[in-house]
């Protein structure tokens, strides 16, 4: 197929002069034109951000072992071989390292015919070796023994279609600010794996090739395979889980990735101790009257401190304990209680020597810090009030009548220096706050639920009541062993003065050995875990459980738990109920749930509690 040319010869010499010179002009002035376009075209794309810009480090160096991105190193560890037996979850311990990582996984098809052969003359060779080693009286080798039987296994599963065959690399590359912590980083994962007898690698002259493989880019440049059949390989699934079923224990919500039961006793742990951090809405209260609902259930006792009336109706509705603290109360809590001894190892001189100590602390509080010379005048007074009373080391505690703040003023009327303690001890006894601490006790904590509301004292009384009030339950605990719970909500309180904060850890601390499981609850993240007590407290809680946070508390939240920034971003992110319940360990992130029935026995919102009061006073109408 011949083709016209665009025009002829005729039509050439029949243009009119200047026609090609015209046009040539055009086409300069085209080409002058094109030219100023693309100037201006890369002018403006030097100053355009790209994404790749905003990734981009401000510099790449290139090691033999690692890499320098900017001010970050990071260093690629490859695997080599596996054991002959791979547990499921193996890589977790790796996984669950609070460090910055990427790891990778290649998978790599390979046919059942070309593997199949290969099985096919690897058993003929054992066999023939065995049947050698027999034919010489040789003894028997486990080895070959075990490779014989494993083949045959993977060579029936393969023929049968229930296993396929993989070239599996698996690759790790971690991160780190300087290059001692990436070398101590690799040390302890080359170590993890070492414990579970696989072989692993760090990159040598491969560090660009082994970063370029863990970028989600899908490009395998280090193409270190280990041959693999379908089961061990859905073993290596990365993305783990923690469960936290248990056959004993309550229900404490649903595991969020799996929808598995958490389920779990706290007094299965190390210790029962609980911590709770969450904003005002979260559904921190919610949760844990759930814990104590279930909890009444399988016959564990429950204390708590309630600063906010949140658990009046839960106490009504179970038949518990509701115990009003307030000035005009008649309920009476008196901070010189004594516990009686339960063992003969404990002796009285040590129970009267820690009561001073406590009472000491809450006089601090009260009267707004001692100088040294009244810190011993104070001592020496505390002493001398309960001897008046008959309590000294060869004393019986269990028919003595503790003294009040009246005797403790009495004692230090009579005393040199105590002058100024006098006046402000006075406001305590006779003055304004005078019906709160003196007065003998005349609570009663035999019931399975007792609940201790401070909602109507004063917030410059808050700490104090709630110091005296926990320092008697602690008397109780000490004087009769039993399974029980101790609730303190808005711990922050405690936590604002030194001798609180050290009371409540000192409790936390020492509970355990009275079969005592201490929860602290608080919505002021940054003022409980400011003081040195507060993380200490949560160091020796096993259970912990975190709801929503708020943005301003993340970070200390964050670098408390060890939190990775996907579970940071999960607590700022989290509904009502949901956030991540830690169990010695183990984690998951978890969302409460209950019936309908303990919904309405547990509710905060004030709606659903007003129509409830509504509904009881129609029914008591009706009825009435």
């Amino acid at each position: 197929m011949a083709f016209k040319p665009l025009f002829t010869a005729k039509a050439k010499t029949e243009r009119k002069p200047g026609f090609f010179a015209k046009d040539k002009n055009s086409v300069s002035q085209d080409t002058s034109e094109e030219l100023i376009t693309l100037a201006e075209e890369r002018i403006y794309r030097e100053g355009v951000v790209s994404i790749k810009d905003l990734m981009a480090p401000s510099a790449f160096n290139v090691e033999k072992s690692y890499l320098e991105l900017g001010t970050t190193f990071c260093r690629t560890i490859f695997v080599v071989s596996y054991s002959r037996d791979i547990s499921i979850g193996w890589s977790s311990p790796i996984i669950n390292l609070s460090v910055n990582m990427d790891i990778t996984m290649f998978f790599y098809p390979v046919k059942s015919a070309v593997i199949l052969k290969q099985l096919k003359n690897k058993v003929g060779a054992l066999e023939a070796q065995l049947s050698a080693d027999a034919d010489k009286g040789s003894p028997r080798d486990p080895t070959r023994e075990t490779a014989l039987r494993d083949a045959e296994e993977l060579r029936d599963s393969l023929t049968q279609g229930t296993e396929r065959f993989f070239q599996f690399s698996f690759y790790i590359t971690i991160y780190a600010k300087d290059k001692a912590k990436l070398d101590q980083l690799s040390e302890d994962i080359e170590n993890i794996f070492g414990s579970r007898s696989i072989t692993s690698r760090k990159v040598l002259y491969q560090a660009e090739q082994g970063f370029n493989s863990t970028l989600p880019l899908c490009n395998d440049e280090l193409m270190i395979s280990y041959n693999l059949n379908s089961s061990p390989i859905a073993a290596s699934f990365p993305f783990i889980s923690a469960e936290l079923t248990s056959d004993d224990g309550i229900l404490y919500g649903i595991n969020r990735h799996n929808n598995s039961l958490i389920l779990f006793d706290r007094f299965s742990l190390q210790n029962a101790n609980m911590v709770v951090f969450a904003t005002a809405g979260a559904g921190k209260s919610y949760a844990i009257k759930l814990e104590i609902l279930r909890s009444l259930m399988m016959g564990t006792d429950v204390i708590v401190i309630d600063p906010e009336m949140e658990y009046k109706h839960l106490s009504e509705a179970v038949g518990g304990t509701y115990i009003s603290i307030s000035l005009s109360s008649e309920s009476k809590v008196n901070p010189f209680d004594l516990p009686r001894p339960v063992s003969r190892d404990v002796s009285v001189e040590d129970i009267i020597r820690s009561a001073v100590i406590t009472v000491k602390g809450l006089l601090r509080i009260m009267l707004g810090g001692f100088t040294t010379e009244q810190d011993a005048i104070i001592d020496r007074a505390l002493i001398e009030t309960y001897a008046k009373k008959d309590i000294t080391p060869d004393a019986d505690l269990a028919k003595v009548t503790p003294p009040i703040m009246q005797d403790l003023e009495e004692i230090l009327e009579g005393m040199v220096g105590a002058e100024e303690l006098v006046l402000k001890l006075h406001k305590f006894t006779d003055g304004t706050f005078g019906g709160l601490f003196n007065a003998p006790t005349n609570v009663n904590l035999k019931n399975q639920l007792v609940v201790f509301s401070v909602r109507d004292l004063e917030d410059e009384l808050r700490p104090m009541a709630i110091y005296a009030v926990i320092n008697y339950i602690w008397n109780v605990v000490r004087s009769e062993q039993k399974k029980r719970m101790l609730i303190i909500d808005e711990a922050w309180w405690m936590m604002q003065h030194e001798d609180s904060a050290r009371f409540i850890f000192s409790l936390v601390k020492r509970c355990r050995k009275y079969y005592l499981g201490v929860t602290t609850i608080t919505q002021d993240v940054s003022d409980f875990l400011g003081s040195p007590y507060g993380k200490a407290i949560v160091t020796n809680s096993a259970l912990q459980l975190l709801l929503r946070q708020s943005p301003a508390a993340i970070d200390t939240v964050q670098k408390t738990f060890l939190l990775t920034d996907s579970e940071k971003y999960l607590l700022l992110e989290s509904g009502p109920g949901e956030g991540i319940f830690f169990a010695g360990l183990k984690h998951a992130a978890i969302k409460v749930v209950a019936s309908y029935t303990e919904d309405q026995i547990v509710t905060t919102n004030p709606e659903q509690l007003l129509q409830i009061e509504r509904s009881k006073a129609e029914f008591k109408r009706l009825n009435g």
